[in-house]
C-alpha cells in the first residue's frame, strides 16, 4: 500500500493543504489538538470532494442505465459468436459505438477517487512514521499525533503492535475496538448500498449476466473492506466511511426522485407522482415534467408501470402531453363556476347492475305467467259468456275447440289475433 500511495504523491500537497485549511476552522472551535479537530477535516475533504465528483457520478448513473439496456443485445452477439473472441469483440465495441456507450463511465467516480484516497492514505501513514509531508510540518505533525478518536489515534492500525500504539498515547484494545467498528460500519454501509441498489433500482423486466454480476459484487465488495480495512489507518476508515454513507444517500435520493425504469423504485415513484397529480391538477416540478415527458414520448414502448400511469391520469379525467404537462382531458372537460362546481355536465349514464342466475329466471318465469294470464282472457272475454250459463251451439263450440288446438300447437304464444268471418 505504501508503494501504491507514493505513486500519487504528486497530489499529496493538494490534499494536506485542504486539510489543514478545514483544521484551522475546527481547531478554533474544538482545540487545534483535538480529535474532533482533525476527524471533521478528514469529513470535510471527503465532502468537499465528492460534491466536484457529482458530473461524474451523473454520467455514472446514465452510463449503468444504458449497460442494463444494452445487455439482450450484447448477450445476442455472444451468443451469436461464442466461438470466435475477435468477432465477438469487434461486434461489441461497434455496438458500444452505435449507442455510444462506454463501459469505463460507471467506474469514473472511483478511478476519479482512487488518487485523494491513496494521498490521504499516505499523509496518514506519514503522521504515524512521525515524518512531515505535504504542507503538513512539525508543529501539525505533533498536534495531528496527540489527535484521537473515541480513544485511537489518526494514524494507527488495527494490526499496529501495542509498543508503536502507546507510543502515541493510546492502548491496544482501545485501538482494536474502535478499528473493528469501523471496518464493520464500512462493510455494512457498502452492503446496503449495493442491495438497495439490486432490490430496487434494476429493472426486473430483464434477466441478464449482468444482474449476477451485480448480485456477486454485493457480497464480494464487503468482505474485500473487511479484509483491506485492518491494514487502515484509522484516519482512512473515516475517510472510507464517509464515502461509503456519502454514496449510500446520493444513490437513496436518485432512486426517489429518478429511478430506473421497469424497476420497483419507478412504480413507487409513478404511484407518488400519480397521486400528486391528481390531488393538484397538474405536474409542479421540472424533474416530474421531464419524467413524463419521456414516458408521453415512449409510445407502446412504455413498460407496465408507465401504462398503468397514464391510463390512472385517463380515468381521473387528465391527459399527459408531449411536453411533459398534465391538462384536462377534452372528453371530461365541463365549464366550470367560480367555485368549481360543473355547469351543464350531462349526467353520467349509469349501466344497470348485472342480475344474477335465479333473479333471470324468476323474471323468465313471471313474464311466463303473465302471458299465459293475457292468453286465457283473450279466449274466454266475459261478454262472449251466454247469459244463464247456457251452452253456446255446436257449431261455436267447434269452432272454438279449434281455436284452441291451434294456440296449443305453439305456433304463436299469447293472445291470438280473431279471425275474420268466412264469407259464404
Amino acid at each position: 500500500m505504501d508503494t501504491i500511495a507514493s505513486l500519487f504523491s504528486f497530489i499529496t500537497t493538494p490534499v494536506s493543504w485542504v486539510i489543514v485549511q478545514f483544521h484551522k476552522v475546527y481547531g478554533a472551535l474544538f482545540g487545534a489538538d483535538s480529535g474532533w479537530a482533525w476527524g471533521l477535516s478528514i469529513v470535510s475533504l471527503v465532502i468537499l470532494i465528492r460534491i466536484c465528483l457529482i458530473p461524474l457520478f451523473v454520467k455514472q448513473i446514465k452510463a449503468t442505465r444504458a449497460m442494463q439496456t444494452l445487455q439482450p443485445e450484447m448477450k445476442k452477439i455472444q451468443e451469436r459468436y461464442k466461438n470466435d473472441r475477435q468477432r465477438q469483440s469487434e461486434e461489441m465495441m461497434k455496438l458500444y459505438k452505435e449507442t455510444g456507450t462506454n463501459p469505463l463511465s460507471s467506474c469514473l467516480p472511483i478511478l476519479a477517487q482512487s488518487p485523494f484516497f491513496f494521498a490521504l492514505y499516505h499523509v496518514l501513514n506519514s503522521i504515524a512514521s512521525n515524518d512531515t509531508v505535504g504542507v503538513i510540518n512539525e508543529r501539525l505533525l505533533e498536534s495531528a499525533q496527540k489527535a484521537h478518536i473515541v480513544g485511537a489515534p489518526l494514524a494507527v492500525k488495527f494490526t499496529d503492535s501495542s509498543s508503536k500504539v502507546e507510543a502515541l498515547g493510546s492502548s491496544l484494545t482501545d485501538v482494536r475496538i474502535v478499528t473493528a467498528v469501523m471496518i464493520i460500519l464500512m462493510s455494512l454501509s457498502q452492503f446496503y448500498t449495493q442491495r438497495q441498489l439490486m432490490t430496487k433500482n434494476v429493472d426486473t423486466t430483464v434477466k441478464t449476466p449482468f444482474m449476477q454480476q451485480q448480485k456477486m459484487l454485493m457480497y464480494i465488495f464487503p468482505i474485500m473492506f473487511a479484509v483491506f480495512g485492518i491494514n487502515f489507518p484509522v484516519g482512512v476508515l473515516v475517510y472510507w466511511l464517509t464515502t461509503n454513507l456519502w454514496t449510500m444517500g446520493q444513490q437513496m435520493y436518485v432512486i426517489h426522485n429518478n429511478p430506473t425504469p421497469g424497476s420497483k423504485a419507478q412504480a413507487a415513484y409513478l404511484e407518488r407522482l400519480h397521486k400528486h397529480v391528481t390531488h393538484h391538477g397538474k405536474v409542479r416540478r421540472r424533474s416530474e415534467r421531464a419524467i413524463v415527458k419521456t414516458i408521453v414520448a415512449k409510445g407502446r414502448d412504455r413498460n407496465e408501470y408507465e401504462r398503468k400511469f397514464i391510463n390512472g391520469l385517463s380515468k381521473a379525467g387528465l391527459a399527459a402531453q408531449p411536453d411533459g404537462s398534465v391538462v384536462k382531458s377534452e372528453a371530461v372537460a365541463v365549464a366550470e363556476t367560480e367555485d368549481g362546481t360543473p355547469v351543464g355536465a350531462t349526467p353520467r349514464r349509469q349501466q344497470p347492475k348485472r342480475q344474477t342466475k335465479a333473479q333471470r329466471q324468476a323474471a323468465k318465469a313471471a313474464a311466463e305467467a303473465e302471458a299465459k294470464t293475457s292468453l286465457t282472457k283473450s279466449e274466454t272475454p266475459e261478454d262472449a259468456k251466454p247469459a244463464g250459463g247456457a251452452k253456446p251451439a255446436g257449431g261455436a263450440k267447434k269452432a272454438g275447440s279449434s281455436g284452441r288446438s291451434k294456440a296449443q300447437s305453439g305456433q304463436r304464444k299469447g293472445p291470438q289475433r280473431p279471425k275474420s268471418p268466412s264469407k259464404k
